[in-house]
């Protein structure tokens, strides 16, 4: 059975060369195997018929009946666009078609009847339909006969070239007839597949695919869910626990002079609760003889900074030295100026080191790192350039980790003759689900409570028809000496997309506010612009700057204290919430003004809803996985999940998931030397599914 499960899926009936070519660069299915595996998203009931009159945009898929009354084509070559009105008599619905337009136009008739089937969405404020699968009407008994009808994810591509949910139904229905009468051999044991009640593989897979009824589908999804977060959870697990065996790390045995002496006579203002406690986690960690190997989340302004200097002063007392990468030139020279400030007056010495230092300067600090004398250096990515040689380097701390490639912060672990310890720092709060699995082998730590004084950031939701009234209002913090950022999401015009965009919100912005000086900020300006337009607005040369998301993780401005967020639609939670913490850093009120248009979709007026509630980081993490799912969530696509998850869901699944994770637990426990023959399968398993795997999660 292995080897029909490993055929190559051109050779299916049905597929041939072009098609498995298309299967592969788009779906990664290039076996039997992986064909079986690529499951439906949802199940129709061909059976029933809806009436055009009962569609809204948060319906699944949805079936209809009646006939198209107009045909229409828009666009420029090569952007064309197909346009048909559909009707059954109690409405109208339009139907959209971007790609294979000729052809679909060419088969298009008007007036005859047909059964429709697709996703109601909203396009310009009416309810439509967008690539819908037409067949005849005459052929709705037939369909009915199929019952429940899988529907499955395509690409615009598979669409193009030919691929429907009935063409990937016909090569399901091929692959289990070339399987026919034998038995899918087991992913799980046979005592775990009994103790957790799950159906046996072949079953499950048949049963996802073509269900007789939709009481069958729980228990299929219930086998194949468990069976992804259980080797998902055993591979975190068993990873951690070998890197906890095979990897020492420098003991840092003592609290010294200097963390003593910062402590007691410079620390500017008393730790938080929550900073006493991670203090006492990292200190732990540093002390035990491993490396660590942890993450820091808090908001922004929670005082991870603060933090991560502890750490460094630990590091130094022993007798190490440390550094602070961050991702931005700009953000580097804050950390420095920062810890410069509070080491006023301490026997250390703190350099800097990017891209701007150069010459005798850049000399100067890189034989200071190889002789020792520079106890602390902050940088860039310049910090893993081979010519940087720390004399005994013990601590690195990664700021806004997800800004750096697996590969560059591995390259901080070359810097000693053993890997020093790692804190990886964050302000994108990350749900504790979601963190058990892309940061499941490292240690966890929370600052959930802001220093005392802060003044909640007041976030207001306009539409674009009171932006008079906003103005005003930004008028007047101008007026009191503030400063304002404006935020775009694009950065030219768009010709699919009805936004304001950076290029004329800047001359609009520029025309409105002509008493002061407005600079910009995008993506595609080069870097020394870019860092001499954030420098300009930190010196109050500017008064408002206009700027892409590129300031969402940036420089320290106190003295700002409104951001308007153009298209605030246009925008995930993560974002907004990340946004948000560039205001609020001063003594003032902060506003947080978000601009959209009147017409919104129900998701997007739920997210405006929950930025105006709360600035509770983890509880937009929450919100946001819960819209838009854990995928989407910034920093973790690369983060490095060791499998896809095709079926299983972090958030929803989370239930599942824990107790995945306990049994993943128990069996590492039970048979740490992988050798309990009841265990073969389960371990033959893990092997396959890692393979041409490279799993960078202990730096991530």
């Amino acid at each position: 059975m292995a080897s029909i499960l490993e055929q190559d899926i051109k050779y299916l009936k049905g597929v041939g060369p072009a098609r498995a070519k298309i299967l592969g660069e788009e779906l990664k299915v290039y076996t039997v195997r992986d064909l079986l595996f690529y499951f439906p998203i949802k199940h129709i009931d061909r059976s029933e018929i809806l009436s055009v009159r009962d569609l809204s945009e948060d319906m699944p898929y949805v079936q209809l009946k009646g006939q198209i009354v107009d045909i229409s084509e828009e666009g420029t070559k090569g952007r064309r666009r197909l346009r048909a009105v559909f009707t059954d008599g109690t409405g109208y619905v339009e139907l959209v078609w971007f790609s294979a337009v000729k052809r679909i136009h060419e088969s298009l008739k008007i007036g005859t009847p047909y059964l429709l089937l697709g996703k109601p969405g909203v396009f310009g404020g009416h309810i439509s339909i967008s690539h819908p699968e037409l067949d005849k009407a005459e052929n709705a008994e037939s369909l009915r006969k199929l019952g429940l009808q899988p529907v499955y994810s395509l690409s615009e591509r598979l669409k193009k070239n030919g691929f429907t949910s009935r063409v990937m139904n016909t090569l399901m229905r091929n692959a289990f007839d070339l399987i026919a009468g034998r038995t899918i051999e087991e992913t799980l044991p046979p005592y775990l597949i009994a103790q957790h009640h799950l159906l046996p593989l072949g079953e499950a897979l048949r049963k996802l695919h073509f269900p007789t009824s939709s009481d069958e589908i729980p228990a299929a999804l219930r086998r194949v869910k468990f069976e992804e977060l259980f080797y998902l959870q055993l591979d975190i697990l068993r990873y951690a626990k070998n890197r906890r065996l095979s990897i020492k790390g420098f003991p840092f045995k003592k609290v010294g002079t200097l963390f003593n002496d910062f402590y007691n006579e410079h620390l500017p203002f008393s730790l938080t609760r929550a900073q006493q406690r991670v203090v006492r986690e990292l200190w732990t960690d540093m002390k035990s003889g491993g490396q660590m190997n942890r993450l820091l989340q808090g908001d922004v302004g929670s005082g991870k900074t603060m933090v991560a200097l502890m750490a460094c002063l630990l590091a130094i007392d022993n007798g190490f030295q440390a550094c602070i990468m961050a991702p931005t030139e700009i953000l580097a020279e804050q950390h420095l100026a920062t810890i410069t400030s509070l080491l006023k007056g301490m026997p250390l010495r703190t350099e800097l080191l990017t891209g701007i230092v150069k010459g005798k300067s850049r000399r100067e600090v890189l034989e200071g790192i190889a002789d020792g004398s520079i106890h602390i250096l902050v940088g860039t990515h310049a910090l893993i350039e081979p010519n940087v040689s720390f004399l005994n380097l013990g601590l690195c701390v990664i700021d806004e980790q997800h800004r750096f490639g697996v590969k560059q912060r591995a390259k901080l672990w070359q810097k000693n003759t053993q890997p020093p310890h790692i804190l990886v720092m964050t302000a994108t709060p990350i749900p504790r689900t979601l963190a058990m699995t892309v940061y499941g082998d490292l240690d966890v730590s929370v600052i959930d409570e802001m220093p005392p004084g802060r003044k909640p950031v007041k976030t207001l939701h306009y539409y674009e028809e009171n932006i008079v009234k906003l103005f005003e209002g930004v008028r007047y913090q101008l007026r009191l000496g503030r400063q304002v950022y404006f935020v775009f999401p694009l950065i030219a015009e768009s010709e699919s997309l009805d936004l304001q965009n950076l290029e004329e919100g800047y001359v609009h912005i520029c025309n409105a506010f002509a008493d002061y000086s407005v600079g910009k900020v995008h993506g595609r300006m080069r870097p020394s612009e870019k860092e001499e337009a954030m420098r300009a607005f930190l010196a109050k040369e500017t008064q408002i700057l206009v700027s892409t998301t590129v300031i969402e993780v940036g420089v320290n401005v106190p003295n700002a204290s409104v951001m308007v967020i153009e298209n605030a639609e246009r925008f995930g939670l993560a974002q907004l919430h990340q946004l948000r913490g560039r205001v609020g850093r001063g003594a003032d009120q902060s506003y947080y003004i978000l601009v959209t248009k009147r017409e919104l979709s129900n998701d997007t007026r739920r997210r405006m809803g929950i930025m105006v509630e709360t600035t509770d980081g983890f509880r937009i993490a929450e919100e946001d996985m819960r819209l838009r799912g854990p995928g989407d969530l910034e920093g973790t696509q690369q983060s490095g999940m060791p499998f896809d998850l095709h079926v299983a869901n972090i958030l929803r699944d989370s239930t599942l998931m824990e107790e995945a994770r306990r049994v993943a637990a128990d069996v590492l426990e039970k048979d740490p030397l992988e050798e309990n023959p009841k265990n073969t399968i389960l371990w033959r398993e893990l092997r396959r599914l890692k393979k041409n795997q490279t799993n960078f999660s202990s730096i991530s």
